[in-house]
């Protein structure tokens, strides 16, 4: 009985251990289209869209020990997934503009806001959340796409976006749901949107004229009046933020395509080590797995009465030991491929340095992120309105109460 146990358990390591040199690779992915408007659509039934840089995802990602993350490059990133989503978006002809955002005091029609829970070459994961002016939550979900084998290839003529069809998903889902929107619901969206923006920089004239229902949405209270002085200055200020964040597109245009190359590199480089890594884990795992196995058939075989299996059990606590020795080895190689992605890592971050942001009138040298040069845009646009209203300061309005 001893016997038979053994030769089972010696039978089952072989097994696992030929089981770790299998991986499964995607060959093709079926393409997505984007859906399109072809008609004409009326100026007030077009939305405008404020895609904010994605959250890179590093809070949460920083708990996994299986997930080899470069801070730097998922920075790069939330620019990079945020502009392909724009591109995708203005291609279906069903919106007013589409515009990369660094944050939410660029009050906008719809928003667009993400994380990237997953990016390695191999597979994209992201959590997509969008609202409009009001509030009102349109939806919230999670897209996962992976990478086919020929996506890098470097022979293949025409060159895609291995990721594209994630971005055709996203910009579907978002015109679906528009498409169940009433005309007056538009309509409603856009004079709050409108709103938000003058109540944040003058909350004295325009405090009141939004409120909130029960479900905390924002919803009308009373129309200023279209021959308003200050609603035309707040309107004058709004088209030269619009300026400001079509410079930002500039920015972000030009961002994307300097990082094109070596961000293409690392994708390709990157999908090679991580399904090198993925058939060495899985390969040291089953070795260790089936040295241990073939230790304990090793075991019950020493304590057999037969002098032949206690001479087989030897061995096979000999090869048990091996085959555990080769799973750590094969762990350590494992290691060698994620510091190579370290290395792939630091030689990008050289190459994603952001720029000085030129504008039409003046060279204006903004430190810090992106995201920091808008804030202090955004000062800029107040004093240029206290200057226009006499000396109001609207700085009281920077805060939201309906965010």
């Amino acid at each position: 009985m001893r016997q038979l146990n053994f030769g089972y358990l010696l039978f089952l390591a072989m097994a696992l251990s030929l089981a770790g040199c299998s991986s499964q690779v995607v060959k093709t992915t079926a393409n997505v289209p984007v859906m399109q408007e072809t008609g004409e659509i009326a100026e007030d039934q077009l939305l405008d869209v404020g895609i904010m840089t994605f959250d890179a995802g590093l809070d949460d990602a920083a708990d996994s020990d299986d997930v080899v993350i470069f801070p730097e490059i998922r920075k790069a990133e939330s620019r990079f997934i945020a502009v392909h989503l724009m591109e995708t978006m203005q291609s279906s002809a069903a919106w007013g503009a589409v515009r990369v955002i660094p944050n939410e005091q660029s009050a906008v029609d719809v928003t667009v806001d993400g994380v990237i829970l997953q990016s390695d070459g191999e597979s994209l994961v992201v959590e997509v959340t969008v609202r409009d002016a009001t509030g009102r939550e349109w939806f919230q979900k999670e897209y996962r796409e992976l990478a086919s084998r020929y996506a890098y290839d470097p022979k293949r003529t025409i060159k895609i976006e291995p990721f594209q069809n994630l971005y055709n998903k996203i910009a579907n889902d978002i015109l679906i749901h528009r498409r169940t929107l009433e005309a007056a619901d538009i309509r409603n969206v856009r004079l709050v949107s409108e709103l938000k923006f003058a109540r944040s920089f003058s909350p004295d004239a325009f405090g009141d004229h939004l409120g909130q229902d029960k479900q905390g949405q924002l919803q009308i209270k009373r129309l200023p009046s279209e021959n308003d002085p200050m609603l035309d200055r707040i309107r004058s200020i709004r088209e030269r933020d619009y300026l400001f964040v079509d410079t930002l597109q500039d920015y972000y245009g030009t961002f994307v395509k300097e990082m094109a190359e070596p961000y293409k590199e690392w994708r390709r480089l990157s999908y090679r080590e991580v399904m090198a890594v993925r058939d060495l884990k899985k390969e040291a795992r089953a070795q260790t797995i089936a040295g241990v196995v073939a230790i304990l058939g090793g075991i019950a075989a020493a304590g057999s009465d037969n002098r032949s299996a206690r001479s087989a059990g030897t061995i096979a606590v000999a090869g048990g030991g091996y085959l555990i020795k080769g799973g750590f080895d094969k762990r350590a190689e494992a290691q060698i491929h994620v510091e190579a992605l370290q290395e792939l890592g630091d030689s990008l971050e050289a190459d994603i340095e952001p720029q000085v942001i030129e504008l039409e009138d003046r060279t204006i040298t903004l430190s810090g992120s992106v995201e920091n040069q808008y804030n202090q845009w955004r000062e800029l646009l107040r004093d240029l309105y206290r200057l226009d209203t006499g000396g109001v300061d609207p700085s009281a309005g920077e805060q939201d109460p309906e965010k």
